[in-house]
């Protein structure tokens, strides 16, 4: 079947993800967070690409060792596939390419290696087979679907999907988590850095830490950028030297992935950031 990548939701992702990862490795952040900009406008949950997305997710992602368990989920998605709201979708999917194709102005944007493309292809294909209903040519389904069931029963590395977390029992342990937290931290952390530890938690919960990693990268750029005012001023060659060092060792810092050891790091820039406009 004819493939257009560029309407495919988890090939975009994965292009938009390695975008950021090579903004940031030229040094380009202004572009690192544009993309990121893009990821978490369009891939939010309040979106009908993001619930296709955390479908096509599931559909790549999971593994099982029984053809009747695969045949059971391939049923499901189907149903859950033709739910979508596929205007809407269509919609998001145009404005999406629009602003990659004027936002970022990157010519090889839609060249980057994406893994498993055969098998995001084949999995966008189904999709878009399922959502045409009784339209839909049996025989291309059947034939996508046989591969599907292939894929989902392969030998390959297993990944733990967090669809079948309690929403309920998960709600209650941050709420406890929060309370007991608050208690032990509160004088001692100021109101931004908490915040950010509220954002990290719910972040990683709801939208796979792409808001967290847009606020990391911006607090970050405003950092460096408070540390420009200081050696634009300062003639002290010692001061100098050591505000160098700082920089240095923040641009060093990769906000492309966040976990407790970034989310420190990112704590500290909170509070230097604010002392730095105080002065």
């Amino acid at each position: 079947m004819n493939h257009n990548k560029k309407r495919n939701v988890g090939i975009i992702y994965e292009l938009l993800i390695r975008a950021v990862s090579a903004y940031l490795v030229e040094g380009d952040k202004t572009k690192a967070q544009s993309a990121l900009d893009t990821l978490s406008k369009f891939y939010n949950r309040n979106t009908e690409l993001y619930k296709e997305f955390r479908l096509f997710n599931a559909l790549a992602k999971s593994t099982v060792n029984d053809t009747s368990i695969a045949a059971a989920i391939l049923t499901e998605s189907k149903n859950a596939t033709r739910r979508f709201d596929a205007i809407k979708l269509d919609k998001e999917k145009s404005a999406l390419i629009k602003e990659i194709n004027y936002a970022l102005a990157d010519i090889d944007f839609y060249h980057r290696k994406v893994p498993d493309y055969k098998v995001y292809a084949t999995i966008q294909n189904l999709l878009n087979v399922w959502r045409e209903g009784d339209k839909s040519n049996l025989t291309e389904m059947v034939l996508i679907e046989t591969k599907m069931i292939e894929w989902l029963t392969s030998v390959r590395e297993a990944e733990i999907i967090n669809e079948n977390i309690d929403k309920d029992v998960d709600s209650l342990v941050v709420k406890i988590m929060n309370e007991k937290f608050n208690d032990k931290y509160a004088d001692k952390l100021t109101s931004s850095q908490k915040n950010l530890i509220n954002e990290y938690v719910f972040s990683l919960q709801n939208d796979d830490g792409l808001s967290i990693k847009s606020k990391a990268i911006k607090i970050q750029n405003e950092t460096l950028s408070e540390i420009a005012k200081i050696k634009k001023n300062e003639k002290n060659s010692i001061i100098l030297e050591k505000t160098a060092a700082v920089e240095r060792k923040i641009n060093e810092i990769n906000f492309l992935t966040i976990d407790d050891d970034k989310l420190a790091k990112l704590m500290t820039l909170t509070q230097l950031v604010n002392e730095l406009r105080e002065k």
